[in-house]
């Protein structure tokens, strides 16, 4: 497993964040960020490259669209020993992400306010991060994924001792994962359930 060298760090919950991405700038490994994650960083002196410049692309769509771009999910997909993806990779300029650390946006905490509306409620749907999870979860074998602050420590432990993560550890994280994106679409799905034409006029 080659040393890791690119970070994905994108944060609704930045809890412990400061003493990760110092970690991982003490280790060379870029950081890539968006929005409130990058400004929290910069904050703290910590060197990050937004994420629209590594794709080239600005945000856009109130911020809808950031990280859904092939360089963000060609880096965190392409198989590190697969020669075909890694000469697509050098055809396409993409690099390699090696940790994605994402958590999600607070769906369960927005809805338990009894004023938020369906739209906020809507609004409040991750998609690019569930996205990203997934996408570095299936490719356990060469991507560390982070959901929880707790793994932090282990991470930035095994990283190094070898420059990078072991594979067990990865595994433990994607199986994470999974679980955390099988209860975030269940929340919503129970969340919409309860919605009736009474409670949300809009739905005519």
């Amino acid at each position: 497993m080659k040393k890791a060298e690119r970070a994905l760090i994108s944060l609704t919950d930045k809890s412990g964040i400061e003493g990760f991405a110092r970690e991982l700038e003490a280790l060379g490994i870029e950081i890539l960020s968006t929005g409130g994650t990058a400004k929290k960083m910069r904050e703290e002196g910590i060197k990050v490259k937004d994420v629209s410049e590594f794709t080239g692309f600005p945000e856009m769509l109130d911020g809808r669209v950031k990280t859904l771009h092939p360089k963000v999910h060609g880096g965190i997909l392409a198989q590190k020993t697969n020669a075909d993806h890694l000469a697509q990779m050098k055809e396409h300029g993409l690099q390699a992400i090696d940790i994605v650390a994402v958590n999600l946006y607070a769906f369960e905490k927005t809805v338990a306010d009894l004023s938020c509306t369906l739209a906020n409620a809507i609004e409040n749907i991750d998609i690019g991060g569930p996205t990203m999870l997934r996408a570095a979860a299936k490719n356990y074998a060469d991507v560390t994924v982070i959901v929880d602050p707790a793994d932090y420590a282990t991470v930035i432990s095994e990283i190094k001792a070898t420059g990078n993560t072991t594979l067990r550890t990865r595994f433990k994280l994607a199986r994470k994962v999974f679980a955390l994106t099988s209860a975030y679409d269940t929340a919503i799905i129970k969340w919409l359930d309860k919605i009736n034409a009474d409670s949300h006029p809009e739905l005519g």
